[in-house]
């Protein structure tokens, strides 16, 4: 009986690498079949020029719904749904701003995301010039009075977000302090890498006061006139609408597991965009990558064990749509056996995160094998984060992945009217496709269990 025991655990350890090997065989091939697919490509051309910018409670929001069924269905996908909720939505009208004393100047401007609209005619009032959000910080309760705060810290260009992590902050929460040390209204430079004068808009917190981003040469305007010396005044005009509750929409399709359906592996990107641009790299991009690589898979001969889930997140930008997909999937999330979103644009993925332990695992190891041909480093580091929208689902205990793209040039178009098509290389659009099928395939035909083996880690 020993013998046969230990036969059996032999016969077991041999059969894994030949799986593995397998695995890895077939994930290479979808690898190569997606550098030279163009269904990437063609998704994000179909949404960018058939619907456009895309703001969450718009028609255009509706538009891309219907989009979005429609393409699921047209590439395959099953159980193809529409998960509808409410969500806040802020929507732009007319807007100026112009500099008028000492030297009148035009400033080009947007609105940020919950900025209150100027009262009828403009608001006009001196302005008080900060370096960075700190010094702003640094100054008491009542000390802006009357005045329109300038904040004008730059935004530092790394790879990946540690750049715009450590300067949105101005962004986010720099209306609410102004407004608490007595400012009528807030000005702020893009959070951008770029030196052009197309503004970047972004949410912020709700403040009470109107709050628009500035160009980064019109920041740089506002130091050197206040740095003359001599007050300078700022005439703001802002009409916006907002609404606490509208509706959106969690755009869903599945390919269907062989042997374990109702273990699911979500992907996805969001459906949504602010109205400048046309939502190219943020994130009609994500959307094709997931998409498309799960199209690769579907067209295999046989179909994954698991079941792959691509979510078009309707809400990303104003808030929402993560936390009312994992409220609505909420029973489903200890059979998530993985989920991560793609939300940086279409640069060259150039490093993977994946659960703690992992790396154990002999799927997780071929699908390492994999990469080395892309030049994709597997860190040892365990994933933080899968996304924004994929935040809730991770609070929840779905383990995540992290496919970090190059961000290099993505802040240089992020949230502005250059968020346009021509701005995406095909070529590295291909890439993230070829790493995102590779890992989907690899966990959704394997037994890799993330929440095991992170237990083994610890």
């Amino acid at each position: 009986m020993r013998n046969l025991i230990l036969a059996a655990a032999a016969a077991l350890l041999a059969a894994a690498p030949v799986q593995a090997n397998e695995l890895a065989a077939t994930a290479a091939a979808l690898r190569d079949r997606a550098l030279s697919d163009t269904t990437a490509w063609t998704v994000t051309e179909s949404l960018t020029s058939e619907v456009g910018a895309r703001p969450q409670g718009s028609p255009a929001m509706d538009r891309a719904r219907d989009w979005g069924v429609a393409k699921l269905r047209e590439l395959g996908f099953e159980n193809v749904r529409v998960e509808t909720y409410e969500a806040p939505s802020w929507l732009r009208g007319p807007e100026s701003a112009e500099v008028t004393s000492p030297y009148p100047h035009k400033l080009a401007i947007l609105g940020l995301g919950r900025s209150t609209p100027t009262p009828r005619g403009g608001l006009e009032a001196e302005i008080a010039v900060f370096r960075t959000l700190d010094e702003m910080l640094a100054q008491p309760e009542g000390a802006l009075k009357g005045k329109i705060a300038v904040v004008t810290e730059r935004m530092r260009r790394t790879q990946d977000i540690t750049g715009y992590a450590t300067a949105v902050r101005a962004r986010s929460i720099g209306g609410v302090e102004a407004a608490k040390r007595g400012a009528v209204g807030y000005l702020v430079r893009s959070v951008s890498t770029d030196d052009t004068r197309l503004p970047h808009t972004g949410g912020a917190r709700f403040s009470g006061i109107p709050m628009a981003a500035l160009s980064p040469p019109d920041a740089e305007l506002l130091e050197r006139l206040a740095a003359r010396g001599a007050p300078v005044r700022v005439k703001l005009e802002l009409a916006s609408t907002f609404r606490e509750k509208a509706p959106a929409y969690n755009v869903v399709g599945e390919i269907r597991g062989r042997e374990a359906p109702d273990e699911v592996v979500v992907i996805g990107g969001h459906l949504d965009s602010w109205d400048v641009g046309t939502g190219a790299v943020d994130d009609a991009a994500g959307i094709a990558i997931t998409t498309a690589a799960a199209k690769l898979i579907a067209d295999l001969p046989q179909r994954p064990r698991r079941t792959i889930r691509v979510v078009m997140w309707g809400a990303e930008e104003q808030g929402g749509s993560g936390e009312a997909y994992a409220q609505a999937n909420a029973a489903e999330v200890p059979r998530m056996i993985l989920a991560s979103e793609s939300d940086l644009g279409a640069g060259e993925i150039w490093r993977v995160k994946l659960p703690a332990g992992a790396l154990g695992h002999p799927a997780m190891r071929a699908f390492a094998q994999v990469l080395a041909p892309l030049s994709v480093a597997v860190s040892p580091e365990p994933a933080q984060s899968g996304g924004v929208d994929v935040g809730p689902l991770q609070t929840l205990g779905a383990p995540v992945a992290e496919l970090s793209q190059d961000a290099s040039r993505y802040f240089d178009l992020h949230h502005s009217d250059d968020d346009t098509l021509d701005k995406i290389d095909p070529k590295a659009l291909a890439q993230n496709v070829a790493v995102w099928a590779a890992l989907v395939y690899a966990v959704a035909d394997s037994d890799v269990d993330f929440r095991a083996l992170a237990g083994g880690a610890r």
